[in-house]
């Protein structure tokens, strides 16, 4: 698997050679090896080029998929192992900048309880929680529906909440109770921000291009962006932002997420200290 996913990204067996650490030749058998095994040619093969067939296409996407599998079992077996030594914590991942309220409340009560253990934080970028949390980085999230998907996970909700638009400070709409949706997508000069995709490319738009909340409320603040964030995104509002509610955007639920499969007590502590807040 491993083998056949180096070849077909990089559409090149001497480039893929090299990136595995082996000689050419027994690559090349390898791959023979699987199309037999598989009843199914994977690459079309010229003397110029190396190309996926449709075969060779499903295959990439499934043992990408099986890859990633085994690697986060790698990743909870040694965290299991160490928890059966009382030298293991607990990662939560969770959006940078995002629900700080909650999460303060979350480990403060988490903290008090008698067999609590030590959380460890991944603060992540846009997106980034839900990956982890597949990938195994990550015991247990904190993600946003509708933004996150939560499909394949356990979860429990924890917050329901409008959303507000974030603007700089003495622009004409702050002085609104509220505003359309239709009317901060179309606001002149203040374009909505392009985040980053997973591949780490951006898409097409007006937008300036955003890493981070950071930057973002930079952004905002020199008026070059706007943004529609959740509700409680005004506790970490600096003096020379504002925030106005666009009362037919999406609410946003945020929500615990964790493996199903997961037997951490540690989590299931984290879990309970969660849905009691």
């Amino acid at each position: 698997m491993r083998y056949f996913v180096a070849v077909a990204e990089e559409l090149h067996f001497g480039r893929a050679a090299q990136w595995l650490g082996i000689a050419q030749p027994p690559l090349s058998r390898a791959i023979r090896r699987l199309e037999r095994r598989l009843g199914a040619q994977l690459l079309e093969r010229t003397s110029r080029a190396v190309t996926l067939t449709e075969a060779g296409s499903v295959l990439l996407r499934e043992a990408r998929a099986a890859l990633d599998a085994v690697e986060a079992a790698e990743r909870r077996t040694r965290r299991a192992a160490l928890a059966a030594t009382g030298h293991a914590g607990v990662v939560l991942a969770t959006k940078a900048g995002a629900s700080s309220e909650l999460l303060a409340k979350l480990l403060d009560a988490y903290a008090a309880e008698p067999d609590a253990v030590t959380v460890d934080l991944l603060l992540c970028g846009i997106g980034e929680q839900e990956r982890l949390l597949r990938d195994g980085r990550a015991d247990v999230a904190l993600l946003h529906r509708p933004f996150d998907a939560t499909s394949g996970f356990d979860t429990e909700e924890l917050r329901t909440e409008g959303q507000v638009v974030v603007l700089p400070a003495g622009h004409p709409l702050t002085v609104r109770a509220h505003v359309p949706l239709a009317e901060v997508t179309e606001l002149p000069g203040l374009p909505l921000p392009r985040w980053p995709r997973p591949d780490g490319t951006y898409p097409d738009g007006p937008g300036p291009q955003a890493r981070d909340h950071a930057q973002l409320l930079q952004l905002i603040a020199l008026g070059r962006a706007c943004w529609i964030a959740p509700e409680s995104c005004r506790a970490q509002l600096r003096d020379d932002l504002a925030a106005v509610p666009v009362l037919d955007a999406p609410t946003v639920t945020t929500v615990i997420a964790w493996p199903p499969h997961s037997r951490s007590r540690a989590v299931a502590g984290l879990v309970r200290a969660a849905t009691r807040l």
